[in-house]
This record gives C-alpha cells, sequence and structure tokens, in this order.
C-alpha cells in the first residue's frame, strides 16, 4: 500500500437503524478521506446473522444518501476490493484463521457451552483475577493445546464443532497509539483468548475486520471509543499476520443530554426527539421510531450538528457547508471527552439554515401540506407569507401554526384581548380605519407606514389604541408579525372584509 494514500472506510452491521452516533462516525471518515483526498469504503458486517435485521442494510444506504455522506467503494457502488459485504467473503477468513493456528497464534477449541460455564463459575470460585478463557484457564480445557495431534484431527474429522481462538501472549506489554488518545500500554495478563471463527462457520469482527482492512488497504481506522479495549487484540493479530496496522483514532461517545452515559433510543423517546437519521419501523414489532428526516431537518443542518458531537474547529464559527467542514477538518481537534447531545442547539442549527433558504424554496416544501389541507394560492403569494413567518419557525412544519391566518379569516377572538381592547367608540374608529385603508395606494407596508401618522394626527387615536385591534381583526389574537407587513400581504380587500366582519360580530 501507498503509504500516503489516504483510505478509510465505515463498516456498520445490519442489525437496525442506523444511530446518530454512527452516522457521525461515517461522518468524520469522509471528512478526513475528502481533506485528504483519499477514498471512503462502505463494508456492510454482517458475520453475526442471529442479529441480521431485512430493510437494515437499504436503510443504512438510504439514511446517506440523505445525509450526502458519499462513498467511492462499498456494496452499493462496487469498486476493486469487493465484495463489500462479509458475509459474501466468509471462506476468506477461514483461510487467515487457519494460518494463525499454523503459526502458533490462534488455537481450536471444541469446548462446549456447559464446559465454559463450568470454567467461569470455577475461576470466580477461585478468585482470580480473570474468569474467563485465557492464559491462566486454557490448560485446563479443552482444545489444540492440551489435546495431542491425534486427537485433534480426530475431532475435526468427525465434524466436532469448535471455534478458533486467539492464543494471547502471557503478560507481555502492547504498546501502540492513537490518534485522539495518544500512546497506551496494556499488559496481555488482563486480556482473554478471543473467538475468532465461529462454529457457524462465520469470523468474529475481530477477525474479519483485521482481514479486509488488510486486504482492503485501510490507512486509518476511525471509529467509536467503544472499540478500544478491543485494540490491543487487533494489534496483535496484526502483528501475527505480519502486517504493518493502520492509525487508529477512537472517537468519543456521543452523550445522553441529561444524565451519564451514551445516547440511547430511549433517550430520544424520553426527551421527544430522534437518535436515528430517517424514520425506522421495526419489521418483528411494527413499533415506529422518529427519524431527522421526518421530523423536518434539513440534511445539511443534520451534518451541521452531528459535526459538532466532539470536534471544533477552533473558531467562532458554527455554521459550516459540507465543503467548509473537509476544508477545515482535522482528527487533531476532536476531543477526549463525551460530547453531550443537545436538542435545543439541533434546532437552533436548523433555525439557522431554514432563514438563511430564499423563501421560493421554502414555499415549495411547504406547498406540500398545504395542498394537503386544501390552500390553493399562488406560489408567490406564499413565498410572500414565508418571508414573514420563517424567522420564527424551527422547521417549515412550524409555518401553519404561525401563518394560518393568511390563508383562513379567523373564526372566532381572543376574548380576554378583545375585553382588554374593545371600547364604546372601537366600531367608528375601525370605520374610520377601514375608509383610511381603502384610499391608500400602492397598498404596500412602507405606505401604510407613511400614511398611518398622519391619519392618528387627524383622527387623534394613539398607535397603542388602534394597532391591537387591527391586529385582532386580521389574525384572531395578539400573535403574528408587524401589522402592516400582514396588511401588505393580505392586500386591501381582505384586510378591509376582515375588519367589517370584525366589528359586525362585536358591534352592539
Amino acid at each position: 500500500m501507498d503509504s500516503g494514500k489516504v483510505r478509510v472506510r465505515f463498516a456498520p452491521s445490519p442489525t437496525g437503524p442506523l444511530h446518530i452516533g454512527g452516522v457521525r462516525t461515517a461522518l468524520y471518515n469522509y471528512l478526513f478521506a475528502r481533506k485528504h483526498h483519499g477514498q471512503l469504503i462502505l463494508r456492510i458486517e454482517d458475520t453475526d446473522r442471529t442479529r441480521f435485521v431485512e430493510g437494515a442494510e437499504d436503510y443504512i444506504l438510504e439514511s446517506f444518501k440523505w445525509c450526502g455522506i458519499e462513498f467511492d467503494e462499498g456494496v452499493h457502488v462496487g469498486g476493486p476490493f469487493g465484495p463489500y459485504r462479509q458475509s459474501e467473503r466468509k471462506d476468506i477468513y477461514r483461510q487467515f484463521a487457519e494460518k494463525l493456528v499454523a503459526s502458533g497464534h490462534a488455537y481450536y477449541a471444541f469446548d462446549t457451552a456447559e464446559e465454559l460455564e463450568t470454567l467461569r463459575k470455577q475461576l470466580e470460585s477461585e478468585k482470580l483475577p480473570n474468569t474467563s478463557y485465557s492464559v491462566i484457564s486454557r490448560t485446563r480445557m479443552k482444545n489444540s493445546l492440551t489435546l495431542n495431534e491425534v486427537e485433534v484431527n480426530s475431532k475435526l474429522a468427525a465434524g466436532e464443532e469448535f471455534v478458533i481462538r486467539f492464543k494471547m501472549p502471557e503478560n507481555e506489554s502492547v504498546e501502540f497509539s492513537d490518534l485522539i488518545r495518544g500512546d497506551i500500554s496494556v499488559n496481555t495478563s488482563t486480556l482473554d483468548d478471543k473467538v475468532l471463527f465461529k462454529s457457524d462457520g462465520m469470523p468474529t469482527y475481530h477477525l474479519a475486520n483485521i482481514v479486509d482492512d488488510h486486504l482492503m488497504e485501510i490507512s486509518h481506522v476511525i471509529r467509536g471509543e467503544e472499540w478500544l479495549p478491543s485494540l490491543p487484540l487487533h494489534i496483535l493479530l496484526y502483528r501475527s499476520f505480519g502486517w504493518n496496522a493502520p492509525q487508529f483514532a477512537h472517537m468519543p461517545l456521543t452523550l445522553k443530554p441529561d444524565g451519564k452515559g451514551k445516547l440511547s433510543k430511549r433517550d430520544g423517546d424520553r426527551l421527544g426527539f430522534p437518535v436515528f437519521p430517517l424514520e425506522w419501523k421495526n419489521p418483528q414489532t411494527g413499533e415506529v421510531s422518529s427519524g431527522y428526516r421526518e421530523s423536518g431537518y434539513f440534511p445539511e443542518a443534520f451534518i451541521n450538528i452531528l459535526a459538532f458531537l466532539g470536534w471544533n474547529p477552533g473558531t467562532e464559527q458554527e455554521i459550516f457547508s459540507m465543503e467548509e467542514l473537509i476544508e477545515a477538518f482535522s482528527i487533531g481537534r476532536i476531543g477526549k471527552a463525551g460530547s453531550r447531545f443537545d436538542p435545543e442547539k439541533a434546532k437552533w442549527y436548523n433555525h439557522q439554515y431554514l432563514i438563511q433558504k430564499s423563501d421560493k424554496e421554502l414555499a415549495e416544501i411547504w406547498m406540500s401540506e398545504l395542498t394537503e389541507r386544501g390552500i390553493d394560492f399562488s406560489m408567490d403569494y406564499i413565498s410572500k407569507v414565508v418571508g414573514l413567518v420563517k424567522e420564527r419557525a424551527d422547521f417549515v412544519k412550524d409555518f401553519w401554526e404561525n401563518a394560518s391566518f393568511f390563508f383562513e379569516a379567523p373564526e372566532s377572538y381572543d376574548e380576554k384581548m378583545v375585553k382588554k381592547r374593545w371600547k364604546e367608540d372601537t366600531p367608528e374608529i375601525l370605520i374610520k380605519v377601514m375608509q383610511w385603508i381603502e384610499n391608500i395606494a400602492p397598498f404596500t407596508s412602507a405606505e401604510i407606514h407613511e400614511k398611518m401618522n398622519d391619519f392618528l394626527q387627524k383622527n387623534n387615536i394613539g398607535m397603542g389604541q388602534i394597532m391591537p385591534l387591527i391586529r385582532l381583526a386580521l389574525v384572531g389574537s395578539g400573535k403574528g408579525p408587524g401589522v402592516m407587513e400582514m396588511m401588505e400581504v393580505l392586500g386591501k380587500e381582505e384586510v378591509i372584509k376582515r375588519i367589517d366582519q370584525f366589528i359586525s360580530i362585536y358591534k352592539p
């Protein structure tokens, strides 16, 4: 492999929906690859067939398509290092597992589940420091280290079930460097003899990902810190094969908004925010989990949210395009500490992207909801409405609550506000307002504003006396954008009609 060539991978398991922590891992790999003009590979690690979930792989692919994270090689685009689905590579892993057995770095183990449970209880009763299958206990068990060659070959020939375990060196320091964590040293006496190849003919993650990363010429492994405890084994596997290991970077966890621990689906359900990029329907239970796309987030806002979960640019800038993220990204600016997810900050990001979009673009997005509601107005009118309400919204779905009165005249009025504002002379004043409005031309907010002071002076009316009444007539409550801006969008005829309706309801 060319030492200067960057090749990174994201390797999810199709065991369910993709967590936003996984999307963040893929994003950091993508940014790193693009920054260094390298390649990003999508590999599906489906060796654990017991946890395989139908539809999960398609969900993963659709999620990345929505996010805008593009892969150079993978299950969906092919490439020179395929196949990219581990279940289609299983014959490769058996060969490499056997190589480790032949070189003395691994061994066959024929122990049954009952025998393993008996071992665990025995080690616990002896209060030994390591109660798993390890250098301490392997000499007591049924494996190719304790059985002679004839016995081993006989068991293999008879088709007895077996696993291949890594033979952990005794009392050796494994030293390695992580691009985020720095130098680390682990003594092998604390580690167990992990299974590399299972009785069902499939490799475990430990063997498969090492073999695939080597064969696919992966230069950097950027993954979550939950894999940090496995790193000593992975380093030893590279050494056992005589291969150069890639550089490793273990990212901090995405933490729940409150309390301690990793962000989970339960936290999202409890606090009312998604933890998956897209909506997911569990094929077994039918349970539906919310997604960022369906919740109204823009993909570029979603990416911006994830980028800041563990990384910062070292500047005050918070809003980044994908191109700006690529330019600014570096592994050196990823922190070691877990990053707490903030649902309110996530909404803030979406608001920033929403207000940057043109009124027309937002109107086009909103049009589908309006059509469902039976609302039929011109795109020009809807765009004007959007321009007045978007500052108050975090999502396009918030528009209706803030703008329904632009499409439907109020059928009721805030009684508390009416009681406060309606005086004996109110009908007379509002009639004068209608007459004044009739003569405004052009009917723009600027012209209305300019003529307003003259009207108030002539009729000896205060601004605070009349504006809340006009707002009540137009909206039915005290909410909404500026009154004069609303008047312009609604148009002269509609404004007069609504004021007249308001008078007719409350005039004695």
